[in-house]
């Protein structure tokens, strides 16, 4: 077999197994804090963490935080390092944000991916995350809801990335990670359009930590 083939079938499978590191559980578990998919939002993620952390909150959620989006940017810069093509940088960024999404270390059982995500986007080309994150501090500044804050920004996300990296793979490599996150996103998609849809900083969206962005 090709060498450059193992190599590249090495990094997307390290990649899916990074991913699926959930660090909202173990920062739980070493804090003593209850499981985040059974408490709140039933979510293993920084917001989640945040809304069940008491005392421990913040700094269990910016942990979280920390570790979602490094599971992103360690991937694409460990692909970058070996020279990767195109390709091998998408289907890395994939298998990273679907291993947060489907865990196999913790049953399938994964976050909704936007600080995964992020850190997808800052691994391959840092003004591309930057970018995205502007979008998300802008509409989360305004309009005060972090889940409409991640789907506007992941939505403009392959925008920025054919702006700043014109690459066919790699911007539907970002398409496939907006769509799965749009997926992920269902419960409050329908209540965004119902209006139901809790503010930043209200009793039941605690604090604009989220994911970062919500993931």
């Amino acid at each position: 077999m090709d060498v450059s083939l193992i190599i590249s079938v090495a990094l997307v499978l390290g990649a899916y197994l990074l991913g699926s590191v959930s660090s909202a559980i173990i920062v739980c578990r070493l804090m003593g804090l209850p499981d985040p998919r059974t408490q709140g939002s039933n979510n293993p993620g920084a917001t989640n963490v945040l809304r069940i952390g008491g005392p421990k909150a913040k700094p269990a959620a910016a942990i979280t935080l920390a570790g979602d989006m490094l599971k992103g940017v360690l991937p694409m810069l460990v692909a970058h390092g070996f020279g990767a093509a195109p390709l091998t940088l998408a289907l890395v960024g994939i298998a990273a944000f679907v291993g947060h999404l489907f865990p196999v270390f913790f049953g399938f059982r994964g976050g909704k991916g936007v600080a995964t995500a992020l850190g997808v986007q800052f691994g391959l080309y840092w003004p591309i995350g930057a970018a995205t994150a502007a979008v998300w501090l802008f509409v989360a500044k305004v309009l005060k809801i972090s889940s409409l804050s991640a789907l506007v920004s992941m939505a403009l996300a392959p925008v920025f990335l054919w702006f700043f990296w014109p690459e066919p793979k790699l911007v539907g490599m970002q398409i496939v990670i907006t769509g799965l996150l749009f997926l992920r996103h269902r419960s409050n998609i329908r209540k965004l359009l119902r209006g139901e849809e809790d503010k930043i900083g209200s009793a039941a969206e605690e604090g604009p930590a989220g994911e970062g962005p919500r993931a």
